[in-house]
């Protein structure tokens, strides 16, 4: 299993990778999350931790989750009780405030990549909607006219959730709640975005979607019947 350390300080590179490998992961780093994000695809890891006191915590647990659902722990430089509520509730999963016990971390990390593991999309059927076929076990879509699609983990429960509820508006902040797991007023921004690559691969043509419909103000809605 491999960890993601995003870490500036060099003390903060030697102490968690110590930590990240002692929890039995192999660990790769990076100074800046940004690039990181961007080359998610092609080095995803099961675990990202993140040491950037520059940076808002804010704005680096909205663009974690713009890319993935792995567990994301972030490094807080002072007992900020509210930002704490505020970042678990915007996704986060654990949040750690120096001095703190390496065993006591070690072990969290343990439960958060068991927990992780416990993905059940292995038991969910097969899943046809008009002419669309969704495979949960591969996460591999099938539309008329275009080459099969492997789905990211957010693009397949999005679309899981919309065809499932097809011809029903489902709310943004719903949305949020059963794509990223975490509750509170719905991040548009974050809907928006995930809604647009996913008609890249869904849709004939994403500009004029048929499937994956906005209703302004409110959520998204799937159209069975895919015809004008």
């Amino acid at each position: 299993m491999y960890a993601l350390l995003i870490a500036e300080d060099l003390d903060d590179v030697a102490i968690f990778s110590m930590v990240l490998q002692r929890a039995g992961l192999a660990v790769s780093t990076a100074k800046d999350l940004e690039p990181a994000m961007k080359n998610w695809i092609e080095g995803p890891a099961d675990i990202i931790l993140v040491s950037l006191p520059d940076q808002s915590p804010q704005e680096v647990v909205h663009r974690v989750r713009q890319e993935t659902l792995v567990p994301v722990i972030l490094v807080l430089r002072g007992p900020d009780e509210q930002l704490h509520i505020d970042l678990l509730k915007r996704g986060a999963d654990l949040v750690i405030v120096p001095p703190f016990s390496a065993k006591l971390l070690i072990a969290q990390i343990e439960v958060l990549l068991r927990r992780a593991g416990n993905v059940p999309s292995f038991a969910l059927p097969t899943l046809s909607v008009g002419a669309l076929t969704l495979d949960p076990t591969s996460r591999i879509i099938e539309v008329p006219g275009k080459a099969k699609q492997r789905l990211t983990q957010l693009e397949f429960r999005l679309l899981y959730t919309l065809m499932m509820n097809r011809e029903q508006v489902i709310p943004t902040e719903t949305i949020v709640e059963r794509v990223w797991g975490y509750t509170g007023q719905g991040d548009r921004d974050l809907v928006r975005g995930l809604v647009s690559r996913l008609r890249v691969k869904v849709e004939t043509d994403p500009r004029r979607p048929q499937y994956i419909l906005t209703v302004p103000g409110i959520g998204y809605s799937f159209r069975e019947n895919s015809g004008p």
